[in-house]
């Protein structure tokens, strides 16, 4: 029955996306757990080994220990992005390609999250300046995209039955989920994931998937935190550590009545940090897209050593600026008495003494810190706790020259064959410029009731939204984050003025990379003077298209020499069709299907004109009443000439089993064509593959019967017609393809606004849109392609040429 089964697979689904949500909880937790186990080995052998060799004046052993260390866990990082390219840098630009509705290849593949999941643990205990949040919502994004199919190319021969979800459309819906419950899991924050996914991700999004898109990222949320409060504390069942990213608590001490956590005066300061942050992230971008430039010009072009040897010059060069920075550069400051007094709750004290725990003494005497080495020498969540809530002081001398570094450092690894995310480090480099500020405030201004916390919060925001331009997720993100209801309105004003100041210079982060690589990436809509532009200046004339009835030897070489996704189904409009269906048996079945579907149309004119009494054309009226009782009378003149009111010379030297060849006129390229419908490469290939043909001498309906199902078998790795063994088909052999086309899909007028024809590929997430003219021919197609930036440009200002 249609609604049991309605409702089993709506069942399934659910099922699927709770399913996604817990994997990629794991995934999270694995890449956390190896990366605490890596970085708590590395810093303890490489701070006793300072501690010693400060007395014996063995520096040199340290630096070259924790070298060690960071290029092994370096080099294990690039390899492993060797046997899969995809997955260097955070996979942000990839994913987003891919919820727009571009296939990038390999992207969403078992081998890409195996080598993400475990390159970035590596790369993170490496030392490099990288996070692993933005590699979190790539693999999230991966294991939805795998686990609904039940079949992976990395394991041939782990083979389920499984039908459901075999469209392009299920598999993007249920990517856009797993994005999510990465965000949710990096985070702790389910719905700042489901807002990124809706603002980053899907180009067409519905009101059922919002509700399942939320459901996996708390699935994914409570697993990881789950399984991390139990391994952590051994607390199992009590949920204390939300993501992998926890910000912790911020609360002004009991002991200082003057302190709130922000005030009506402070708003005027975030609006200012949201303008420096803007400038900071522009600044930052501009710098990272000169060296992608660099990179593909000079690095990709040579053989893959010599990337893994750039990762390795990074990782050089970041420990030994960490080492020299830490031993020569750090200030001794004064421990903090007040975060010792026995005063506020058990969750506050013991955030608090994690923090004190995780300071560094290195060269300072009893009761003072090492302010740089603290910094420096602890792993990345740390530091960033540090910043938002040691109570102890950072020198502003410090604080400028921390930033500075790791500002440039973290610009420069960004971009090289590691898997790499971008959020932890801009939120350290952020917190350090806002901590900074609180200290100038406090110092040289004498503002007491300033809260560092807050500042270097702000501060991370502000830097954070230059960065990557995020506004309405990244806002929950930073809200739920810190559990802080009351920091909403600071965020949201330090993010959109942070924006706004970038968007000036230039685009975010992930649009830079997107755009380096020359994707077409459609943009939520068009710009105003664009619907100077119709359908018609923006498609493309020039069409590959097959006939109803085509014969074997024309549709593989449609196929061998095109990479055309989806072809029109047309029917040419002759003069003298009588002539040409004298015993031929392709061109009459030709003939004979467009004469069906243009007295259908007929027909169909004629039922609409008798129920519309006040219809005006009276002619027409007439015409269909004379001409819908004849079936295709021999003597009278052809239908379809009336009906087109066109006289068209004859093309007695083309036969419709010859695909369009590039010797034809201008006049023979351009003929008339009736458009019956679109169908896709996949299905023409599988066509060909199961050999659905009959013969000349027999009629169409001999020819063999697929279903659905048997077309879609081989979703989402159909056959390539280059694997096609060409000796077991008959190439005169025709294939009737009018069984699987699709009829009706969208169409357009010529005359269409570009931005009518964009908001229609938008929402709908189309591939193809083929443009008909009044009487049904196909004029041309509009692809993504059509639709990018730079080639509505492009057409503009020849549109202003002409003029």
């Amino acid at each position: 029955l249609p609604k049991q089964k309605a409702r089993r697979y709506e069942a399934v689904k659910w099922v699927m996306v709770f399913a996604i949500g817990v994997c990629t909880g794991l995934v999270g937790l694995f890449v956390d757990f190896f990366v605490r186990l890596f970085t708590q080995l590395k810093f303890q052998i490489v701070q006793n080994s300072v501690e010693e060799c400060t007395e014996k004046g063995c520096l040199a052993l340290s630096l070259l220990e924790l070298l060690g260390f960071n290029l092994t866990f370096v080099f294990l990082a690039s390899l492993l992005v060797l046997i899969q390219p995809v997955a260097a840098g955070s996979g942000i630009p990839e994913i987003k390609c891919y919820l727009n509705g571009v296939k990038v290849p390999g992207v969403v593949r078992l081998r890409t999250v195996v080598c993400k999941a475990m390159g970035v643990l590596f790369s993170v205990a490496g030392g490099l300046f990288v996070g692993k949040e933005g590699p979190m919502i790539h693999s999230g994004a991966v294991v939805g995209a795998g686990l609904p199919q039940f079949q992976s190319i990395s394991l041939r021969k782990i083979q389920f039955n499984f039908p459901y979800f075999r469209s392009d459309r299920d598999k993007r819906d249920f990517v856009s989920a797993g994005a999510a419950a990465g965000v949710a899991a990096a985070f702790g924050a389910p719905i700042g994931g489901t807002l990124f996914s809706l603002e980053e991700g899907s180009s067409f999004w519905n009101q059922g998937l919002t509700w399942k898109v939320l459901f996996c990222s708390m699935a994914a949320t409570f697993t990881l935190n789950f399984f991390r409060s139990g391994i952590q504390f051994g607390s199992w069942g009590s949920f204390q550590l939300p993501g992998l990213l926890n910000f912790g608590e911020f609360k002004c001490s009991e002991s200082d009545k003057k302190c709130h956590l922000w005030t009506a005066v402070d708003l005027g300061f975030f609006i200012l940090m949201g303008i420096v942050g803007g400038l900071l992230g522009a600044t930052f971008n501009c710098l990272n897209k000169r060296l992608a430039k660099y990179r593909m010009r000079n690095v990709h072009p040579k053989p893959k050593l010599v990337r893994v040897l750039e990762s390795l010059l990074v990782a050089l060069t970041t420990t030994v600026v960490v080492f020299v920075a830490s031993m020569v550069l750090g200030e001794c400051r004064q421990m903090s008495s007040t975060s010792h007094s026995g005063n506020g709750t058990l969750s506050f004290q013991s955030m608090s003494e994690d923090v004190n725990s995780s300071i560094k003494t290195f060269f300072c005497p009893n009761e003072t810190y090492n302010d740089m080495a603290t910094l420096f020498f602890n792993p990345q969540e740390s530091a960033i706790l540090q910043l938002f809530h040691q109570d102890g002081t950072f020198s502003p001398v410090t604080l400028s020259l921390f930033f500075l570094l790791y500002f440039l450092l973290s610009c420069w690894t960004y971009g090289i064959s590691v898997p790499s995310g971008l959020f932890v480090p801009s939120l350290l480099c952020g917190a350090a410029f806002g901590r900074l500020v609180a200290n100038l405030l406090k110092s040289y201004i004498g503002l007491d009731h300033i809260y560092s916390g807050t500042f270097a919060l702000i501060g991370a925001a502000a830097f954070l939204g230059g960065v990557v331009r995020m506004t309405i997720s990244l806002t929950v993100i930073l809200i739920e984050s810190t559990n802080e209801i009351t920091y909403g309105l600071p965020i949201m004003i330090t993010l959109m003025v942070a924006k706004w100041t970038g968007d000036f210079f230039n685009k975010g982060i992930y649009d830079i990379h997107v755009n380096l690589r020359g994707v077409p990436l459609l943009e939520w809509e068009t710009e105003v003077e664009m619907d100077k532009l119709r359908a018609s200046d923006i498609m493309e004339p020039n069409l590959t298209y097959v006939y109803p009835h085509t014969r074997i030897q024309s549709l593989v070489s449609i196929l061998r020499t095109t990479v055309h996704h989806a072809f029109p189904v047309v029917t040419e409009n002759r003069g003298n069709e009588r002539e040409f269906m004298k015993g031929n048996q392709l061109i009459s079945n030709n003939i004979k299907f467009k004469k069906s579907s243009i007295l259908t149309r007929a027909g169909e004119q004629r039922k609409r004109s008798q129920s519309m009494k006040s219809y005006p054309s009276s002619e027409l009226r007439n015409m269909c009443d004379e001409h819908i009782t004849t079936e295709e009378p021999p003597e009278k003149e052809d239908l379809l000439q009336q009906m087109l009111e066109r006289r068209y010379t004859p093309y007695p030297n083309l036969y419709p089993d010859q695909s369009p060849s590039e010797e034809w006129t201008m006049e023979e390229r351009f003929r008339p064509l009736t458009f019956h419908g679109m169908i896709l490469r996949s299905q023409l290939v599988t066509l060909l593959v199961r050999g659905v043909c009959y013969s000349e001498s027999q009629s169409s309906a001999s020819q063999p019967r697929l279903c659905h199902a048997e077309m879609l078998e081989d979703y989402p790795r159909y056959p390539d017609i280059h694997d096609l063994d060409l000796t077991l088909l008959n190439p005169r052999m025709i294939v009737d393809v009018t069984p699987y086309m699709n009829p009706s899909p969208f169409a357009v007028s010529p005359n269409t606004h570009v931005s009518q024809v964009f908001n229609l590929f938008r929402t709908m997430g189309l591939r193809h849109l083929p443009v008909v003219n009044a009487v049904g021919e196909i004029v041309g197609i509009i692809t993504r392609h059509n639709l990018t930036h730079e080639f509505l440009q492009a057409r503009l200002r020849q549109h202003y040429q002409t003029i």
